[in-house]
């Protein structure tokens, strides 16, 4: 029985609002610490942890996946990576540290085993949902293949791992078709003022020539408006650019949470709330913790 579709935006919250779950995986310590353990550095133990799911894969896949990284900054950690240590390492060294980082963030709250175990049955059932749309999904699609861990925390991790992936797919595939390079993405983000360019070219490997040509570039299509290097803004149709590369994204990810439904999708976002804000509250979400992030 094919099931009605959701306002994107409502999939939206529900994922923005247990985000954070996953995300810290890529700024908490005890990943660093983890890796380490492995003879990973931090650049290397990003490349190798998130692909991990692949195999022992060369750069090309991540390059292509990953979709923003200066290509020399991941042939500098893949295959090397896997001389170090093999796939089925990092992926235990991965959900142990975030079992350990989850464990540390939610000691501090009252009674989360409840709020814990329902979260991670609504996240389930959406990342399940997204299972069954693989194609033109691989880094999703890499994940999906992996089992399913027991403990509720890491089920929830698992989950909201899926649906990150599962929509990171999706908003590549936009930005494909809407003729931006990751490093354009990067600097018309840049432009909304939200990430600073400094934080860009140190976790993507780009040079400052290489981020001012991209920046030449997009000001001849007339999405940035004229100005110094450093003076970035979108113009109207920048701004037209982005939202429709963000409602596209909206959209291919809005399947994944349409078995859960509207009630569903707001049930998970009020039950993941305290859970993403005692992760901010423990500090797992320090930018500048590691040299990249996802």
């Amino acid at each position: 029985m094919a099931r009605s579709p959701l306002d994107p935006a409502v999939a939206r919250a529900a994922w923005r609002r247990a985000e954070p779950i996953h995300a810290m995986i890529y700024f908490a310590p005890e990943a660093r610490q983890r890796y380490d353990a492995l003879g990973l550095d931090g650049l290397t133990g990003y490349f190798a942890s998130r692909s991990a799911a692949f195999g022992a894969v060369p750069a090309e896949p991540v390059i292509a996946t990953f979709f923003n990284f200066k290509p020399a900054l991941v042939r500098a950690a893949l295959p090397a990576a896997w001389e170090r240590a093999d796939p089925a390492s990092v992926l235990r060294a991965r959900l142990d540290a975030a079992d350990a980082a989850l464990s540390r963030a939610f000691s501090a709250l009252e009674d989360a085993a409840e709020a814990i175990a329902e979260a991670a049955e609504l996240a389930r059932r959406a990342a399940e949902s997204a299972c069954e749309q693989l194609p033109g999904r691989p880094l999703f699609a890499a994940h999906a293949a992996l089992p399913w861990p027991e403990e509720p925390q890491l089920v929830l991790w698992h989950a909201q791992t899926l649906l990150r992936e599962f929509r990171g797919d999706g908003h590549v595939n936009a930005l494909v078709v809407a003729g931006i390079t990751g490093l354009d993405a990067l600097v018309l983000h840049a432009a909304t003022g939200d990430v600073p360019v400094r934080f860009l070219l140190r976790s993507r490997g780009w040079t400052g020539d290489e981020w001012a040509a991209a920046v030449d570039g997009l000001r001849s299509r007339g999405l940035l408006a004229d100005g110094a290097a450093d003076d970035l803004a979108l113009t109207d149709a920048g701004r037209e650019l982005r939202q429709s590369v963000e409602d596209r994204t909206d959209a291919l990810a809005e399947p994944a949470y349409r078995v859960l439904g509207e009630d569903g999708c707001a049930r998970l976002a009020e039950v993941a709330r305290p859970l993403s804000r005692a992760v901010v509250d423990a500090g797992l979400l320090n930018l500048k913790a590691t040299p990249t992030v996802g």
